[in-house]
C-alpha cells in the first residue's frame, strides 16, 4: 500500500482530540487520587460543619484538593446503618481554623499539591495548529512537486521544460505523411545526414544546421517533425517557443542554454522548436521597443545556433505558419540553413491525404475518394482529416453502416461554412433570398472567366441565409484582368438582380459582405496590379507594419490628387461592372423566374443541374483559363 501523508493527518488529528479530552478527565485536579477517587456527591459547606460539630463524630476522613479550594470528605451516615458515603465539598477561600477544628477532633486528613497539567496541554494546545499548518503546506509542496511548474519546482525554472527521447516512438513515419512530396524529400535528406554522414562528408558537404518549415496551418508541419523524430533513430527533443520564455529576467536564455547542453552531451540529436514565431520575432520592433526578455531569450538561441563556440551534430528543426516576423538573423544560412515551405496539397495531394485518413473509415461503395479531392481546392491535409471525421460522426447520428456521398457533401458544406441552420419558412424572405442567389450564380455561369458553380442553397449556414459555392480552378497560380472583373460582376449578381426584380426600393442589406469583396477587388486592381487608366503603377504596399497592425499603419505613398484619381478609377470599375450585370439580368428574366421556383422547391440544387437548365435557355460558355507565359 503506498504511503500517504494525507490519510495520516486524517486519523491523526481526531485522536489527538480525544486524547486531549481523555487527558483532561483522567489527570483533573480532583479526580487524580488513583482507586479513592471513584465516586463523590456534592455536600454544602454547612452541613459539613454540622457533622463536624456532631456528636459522635461523623467525618472518618478528609482530603484537600486544588489548594484547599476543594475536598472529598468521607462521612457516617446514621440513617444508613453508619455506611461511609464520599462528599465532595467545596470549601471557602479563607477557613484557616479547619485545619485546627480537624486538629481538635483527631480527624485523619490529607493535603494533595495542585498538578501543572493544564500548562502542559496549554502548551500542545497551542503547538497542534501549526503543526497541522507546517503538514498541510508540506503536502502541498510535496503534491506540486510532480507538477510540471508547480511550486515545488520553483528552483528548477531555469531548466529546459524540453521533452527528451533517445529514439522517439511518435508512430508516424514518412509513409504516414501523404500529399507534401517535396518537404519530405527535403527532410528524408536530413535524417540520411544523420544515419549516414560519411556519404555527404565524403565529398565536402556540411550537416545543414537548421530547417524551418513554413505553411499555413494545417498543413502537417508538426506531423513531419513527428515523422523525423520516428525515422531519425536519435535522441530527439521536442519544446514549444512559448515554453521559453517566463515573467521571470533572464528564465528564456537559461532555458535556451540548458536544451543545447543537454543536447550536446546526446549528440548526434534533433531538436525541434514548435511554433517558433513566440522567440523569435524581430528584435526592437512595436511601438516602445520590444520585450526585453524574448529579445534576450533570441539573443542566446542565435548565439547557441551559430555563435562563437558552434555546435556540431545537432539538427535544429522550427515551425511556423509567420514566417514575416522572424528576425534576420535567425533565417540567415548557417542558423537556419533551408526553409522548407509547406504548401497545400495539389489534386494528387488531397487524394493521398483523403486515401491515408480513409483506412480507418467504413466508407460506402459509391464514395470515390477522386469526386472528394476534386471538390476540395485548397483544402489542408487538417481540413480533410476534419472533413472525413465530421462526415463519419454524421454517419453515425443518422445511424448508417458506413459513409456516403450524402454524408461527405454535407461535411464539405459544414467545413466550408458552418453548422446548418433551421430552413427559411417566410414566403417573402425565402423568395427573395432564393433570387439574390440565383443572381450570384447565374452571372458566375454565364460569364466565360468565372469559376463555375459548384452548388446552390436556400439552407442557411453560419451566419449566411442562403450560398453559392463556386469551385476554383486548380494550380491557380495568377489571375487575369478578365477574371477579376467577371468575380466582380459575380459578386454584383445579388444586388443586381434585387434592383431589376423587385425595385431599388425593396434592395436589402443582403449584399454587405458582397460589397466589401467588390470594392477591396476593384481598389487592389487600380493600386496593386496597374490594371486602370492610371497605368502600370503599385500604389499600395502589400504588406503593413505586422506589430501594429497591417491595415491600421498604412501610409499613402501618393498625393491628395492621385488618391483622388484612384477614388474615380474604383468607382468606374465597379459601376461598369454593375451596369453590365444588370443588363445580363434583364436579358434572362423567364429563365431566372424557373431557376428561382425550383430553388424554392428543392432548397438546393447542384452545379450540374444548375448548368443544364441554364443552357436549355441561353448558351454556356466553356470555362477556359487565361495563362499568361512568365
Amino acid at each position: 500500500m503506498k504511503f500517504s501523508w494525507k490519510i495520516l493527518l486524517l486519523w491523526t488529528l481526531p485522536l489527538l482530540v480525544i486524547g486531549f479530552f481523555f487527558w483532561q478527565g483522567a489527570f483533573s485536579p480532583v479526580a487524580s487520587s488513583g482507586t479513592r477517587n471513584t465516586a463523590s456527591a456534592p455536600m454544602s459547606y454547612g452541613r459539613f460543619l454540622q457533622y463536624l460539630n456532631s456528636e459522635p463524630q461523623r467525618i472518618v476522613n478528609v482530603d484537600f484538593y486544588e489548594g484547599g479550594r476543594t475536598a472529598i470528605v468521607e462521612a457516617k451516615d446514621p440513617e444508613l446503618d453508619n455506611r461511609i458515603q464520599r462528599l465532595r465539598v467545596d470549601l471557602p477561600v479563607n477557613a484557616p481554623e479547619l485545619i485546627s477544628r480537624l486538629k481538635e477532633s483527631n480527624i485523619a486528613f490529607d493535603v494533595h499539591p495542585i498538578q501543572n497539567n493544564g500548562a502542559i496541554w496549554g502548551l500542545l494546545g497551542n503547538l497542534i495548529f501549526p503543526v497541522l499548518l507546517i503538514g498541510g503546506l508540506f503536502l502541498l509542496f510535496r503534491r506540486s512537486s510532480n507538477m510540471p511548474g508547480g511550486p515545488g519546482q520553483a528552483m528548477n525554472f531555469g531548466k529546459s521544460k524540453a521533452r527528451f527521447q533517445m529514439q522517439a516512438q511518435t508512430g508516424v513515419k514518412f509513409d504516414d505523411v501523404a500529399g507534401i512530396e517535396e518537404a519530405k524529400e527535403e527532410l528524408t535528406e536530413v535524417v540520411t545526414f544523420l544515419k549516414q554522414p560519411e556519404k555527404f562528408t565524403a565529398v565536402g558537404a556540411r550537416i545543414p544546421k537548421g530547417v524551418l518549415l513554413v505553411g499555413l496551418p494545417g498543413t502537417g508541419k508538426t506531423l513531419l517533425a513527428k515523422a523525423i523524430a520516428g525515422e531519425a533513430g536519435v535522441p530527439f527533443f521536442s519544446i514549444s517557443g512559448s515554453e521559453f520564455v517566463e515573467m521571470f529576467v533572464g528564465v528564456g536564455a537559461s532555458r535556451v542554454r540548458d536544451l543545447f547542453k543537454k543536447a550536446k552531451e546526446n549528440a548526434p540529436c534533433l531538436i525541434f522548436i514548435d511554433e517558433i514565431d513566440a522567440v523569435g520575432r524581430q528584435r526592437g520592433a512595436g511601438i516602445g521597443g520590444g520585450n526585453d526578455e524574448r529579445e534576450q531569450t533570441l539573443n542566446q538561441l542565435l548565439t547557441e545556433m551559430d555563435g562563437f563556440e558552434g555546435n556540431t551534430g545537432i539538427i535544429i528543426i522550427a515551425a511556423t505558419n509567420r514566417p514575416d516576423v522572424l528576425d534576420s538573423a535567425l533565417l540567415r544560412p548557417g542558423r537556419f540553413d533551408r526553409q522548407v515551405t509547406v504548401d497545400p496539397p495539389d489534386l494528387k495531394g488531397r487524394l493521398e491525404i483523403l486515401e491515408v485518413h480513409a483506412k480507418n473509415k467504413k466508407l460506402a461503395d459509391e464514395v470515390s475518394l477522386e469526386a472528394i479531392a476534386r471538390r476540395s481546392p485548397g483544402f489542408t491535409g487538417a481540413d480533410l482529416a476534419n472533413l472525413l471525421n465530421e462526415a463519419a460522426i454524421m454517419t453515425a447520428r443518422r445511424r448508417k453502416d458506413a459513409i456516403t456521398m450524402l454524408e461527405i457533401d454535407d461535411a464539405v458544406d459544414r467545413v466550408v461554412a458552418g453548422m446548418e441552420g433551421t430552413p427559411l419558412v417566410d414566403g417573402k424572405n425565402k423568395r427573395l433570398i432564393a433570387y439574390h442567389e440565383i443572381g450570384h450564380a447565374l452571372i458566375g455561369t454565364v460569364l466565360k472567366h468565372h469559376d463555375p458553380v459548384q452548388k446552390v442553397t436556400l439552407i442557411p449556414r453560419g451566419q449566411a441565409q442562403g450560398l453559392t459555392w463556386f469551385m476554383p480552378s486548380e494550380e491557380e497560380m495568377l489571375v487575369s484582368r478578365a477574371q477579376l472583373l467577371d468575380r466582380i460582376k459575380g459578386a454584383l449578381g445579388g444586388r443586381a438582380i434585387e434592383e431589376v426584380v423587385f425595385g431599388d426600393g425593396e434592395v436589402t442589406t443582403g449584399a454587405s459582405s458582397d460589397l466589401q469583396m467588390v470594392t477591396s477587388l476593384a481598389r487592389q486592381m487600380v493600386t496593386r496590379f496597374g490594371m486602370s487608366t492610371l497605368g502600370p503603377l503599385s500604389l499600395e504596399s502589400q504588406s503593413g507594419e505586422v506589430f501594429l497592425g497591417r491595415d491600421w499603419t498604412s501610409r499613402s505613398e501618393y498625393s491628395e490628387e492621385i488618391a483622388s484619381k484612384i477614388d474615380v478609377q474604383v468607382r468606374g470599375i465597379v459601376q461598369q461592372c454593375y451596369d453590365e450585370t444588370k443588363q445580363i439580368i434583364r436579358n434572362n428574366r423567364t429563365l431566372i423566374d424557373r431557376l428561382v421556383d425550383l430553388l424554392i422547391e428543392k432548397e438546393s440544387m447542384d452545379g450540374d443541374e444548375f448548368r443544364q437548365i441554364v443552357s436549355e435557355y441561353t448558351e454556356v460558355p466553356k470555362k477556359e483559363r487565361f495563362a499568361p507565359s512568365l
